[in-house]
């Protein structure tokens, strides 16, 4: 079961990963994911270990971004990768059958690729440019994501530049979940603004 919504850490904002992660999970978020581009891996499962006590007893699951090794090492929940990280079917059998495994799909071809029973769930997008990643593709905008989740076999997660007031968007789209990182991370009050995209679609 994919949740309505998958808070992303963002090692660039003036909060602290663990009180962004916390307070992300405070306000409802039932995954987040560690994403920490330049962290060497020693110091990334050191704080994704901390982030997996404190998020416990919250409820909430942690996933890790891009970390291969890391995530097998932990035994963690879950593992997002990208296009770049290597074939995901290889990576699903590093990892075992049990993790969630997302893939980021950022144009319509990539489906062609998609390995059978590999992956859990589709990270589609960016829907919008977004400053979070600098090195994020060209935007799909929600008629380019609209086109992906129709012909997915997979439940998608849309991501990318979007607010609480995209969910109806989003949810025409076919999209379960959003996958947002400055809105929350960034927010006056990060647990405030979790809370808001769930009331959003919650209510739509």
């Amino acid at each position: 079961m994919i949740p309505p919504l998958c808070f992303i850490t963002d090692a660039d904002a003036p909060l602290p990963i663990p009180a962004q992660a916390e307070r992300a999970a405070r306000g409802g978020a039932t995954w987040v994911q560690l994403r920490h581009k330049t962290l060497a891996d020693a110091a990334f499962a050191e704080l994704a270990r901390t982030l997996r006590d404190q998020l416990d007893p919250l409820g909430a699951k942690l996933i890790l971004n891009d970390r291969i090794e890391v995530a097998r090492e932990l035994g963690s929940f879950g593992l997002h990768v990208g296009q770049s990280d290597g074939d995901p079917a290889k990576i699903r059998a590093r990892i075992g059958p049990d993790p969630v495994l997302g893939l980021s799909i950022e144009a319509p071809q990539h489906l062609a690729t998609l390995p059978a029973d590999a992956v859990t769930y589709l990270g589609v997008g960016p829907v919008r440019a977004t400053a979070s990643k600098a090195d994020h593709a060209a935007p799909l905008g929600f008629d380019g994501l609209a086109d992906i989740v129709a012909a997915s076999p997979l439940p998608c997660m849309a991501i990318g530049g979007l607010t609480a007031a995209d969910i109806p968007d989003l949810q025409r789209a076919g999209c379960v979940s959003v996958a947002v990182v400055s809105a929350i991370s960034r927010a006056t009050d990060p647990e405030a603004a979790a809370q808001a995209f769930l009331k959003n679609w919650s209510t739509v």
